[in-house]
């Protein structure tokens, strides 16, 4: 064989391997193809659930933000899950903002913790008008505006006045009939606030305690310890601080402690948050109400996605709430 003759059998070769190749390549990336447009197509039709929540600096937020995310990575294939959280109890205008944007993403489903019971009403409205399932969990949204906006938003969440009814009860045992006492709320409009006060007053007034008085901490660490530290100042004989979260039980604990009252004066606090569960064991902090933060956005996800697929009508739904003591946690 010559060389031209060689060189020509190398071309054909050449020719015949390319030409069962490429059908082979072509398979592959149409395949491949088919596999992604299946994944978009799998995407796009697992509903979008967003959840808003307030302040991720308090850990009752954080906690139930790990647990929302724990339950999407068991359900993935079920929902898509987006997670937002204000870094101030008091922000209201960014929590508008994220409902806002929630909106403009085109979420199905939006699960929010308000900041403020009734500021939030409207936009929630403006949600559900656009097509969008809101339930409303942790703080519940002011019934007279929901009223006034024509709204039905269901609401999931624990009886919040009960949960603080049980604290001011255990409390109630441990003091006599006409034993001072203070409370330091949460915001004034939070509606959460509002109930446990309520409760508090409920428990000190049916067990015979003078609440000298009541006064807002904003649900903060930072805001109920000053305040504490007056309270303990002004009245000798304080003998209780009824706090409406463990954030402000923290504060208040501290305050006792610099005042060198930590004997003297038992804290009550609300969410059974880790940093408070040490202070119960070491009989600084009396007790606590354990509203389960951890499954509260996912009550609420599991709601939404059940009204999504039809099988739910808007309607409240009450979560559990229980008293956590040193001897329960023991």
């Amino acid at each position: 064989m010559n060389t031209h003759e060689s060189v020509r059998s190398r071309i054909l070769v050449l020719l015949i391997v390319m030409s069962l190749l490429v059908p082979m390549g072509c398979k592959k990336r149409e395949a491949d193809q088919a596999k992604d447009d299946q994944a978009m197509t799998s995407e796009a039709e697992r509903p979008k659930v967003a959840l808003i929540m307030k302040s991720l600096a308090n850990e009752f937020f954080k906690t139930m933000e790990e647990g929302a995310r724990a339950h999407h990575k068991q359900h993935a294939d079920d929902y898509g899950l987006i997670v937002v959280g204000i870094k101030d109890e008091q922000d209201v205008a960014k929590q508008i903002d994220y409902v806002e944007l929630m909106m403009a993403q085109r979420v199905d489903a939006i699960v929010i913790a308000p900041a403020d019971s009734k500021a939030l009403v409207p936009v929630c409205k403006r949600a559900m008008d656009a097509g969008i399932i809101v339930v409303n969990i942790d703080n519940k949204f002011d019934d007279a505006v929901l009223a006034e906006k024509g709204v039905q938003i269901p609401f999931v969440g624990p009886d919040n006045r009960k949960g603080a009814r049980l604290a001011g009860e255990y409390l109630a045992a441990k003091l006599k009939p006409g034993d001072n006492v203070a409370i330091i709320e949460g915001i004034p409009n939070a509606f959460n606030g509002i109930q446990r006060k309520l409760g508090f007053e409920e428990a000190m007034k049916t067990g015979g305690m003078n609440i000298v008085s009541s006064q807002s901490g904003y649900w903060e660490m930072a805001r109920a310890e000053p305040i504490v530290s007056a309270l303990v100042t002004e009245h000798a004989d304080l003998k209780a601080v009824l706090c409406a979260n463990d954030n402000m039980a923290l504060g208040a604990v501290s305050a006792i402690k610099t005042a060198g009252k930590t004997e003297d004066i038992l804290v009550v606090g609300f969410d059974n948050i880790s940093a408070v569960q040490r202070l119960l064991k070491e009989s600084r902090i009396l007790c606590t109400v354990d509203q389960h933060g951890d499954k509260l956005a996912i009550y609420g996800i599991e709601y939404a996605l059940e009204m999504l697929a039809g099988q739910g009508t808007p309607s409240d739904k009450e979560t559990p709430v229980d008293l956590i003591t040193a001897e329960t946690l023991s």
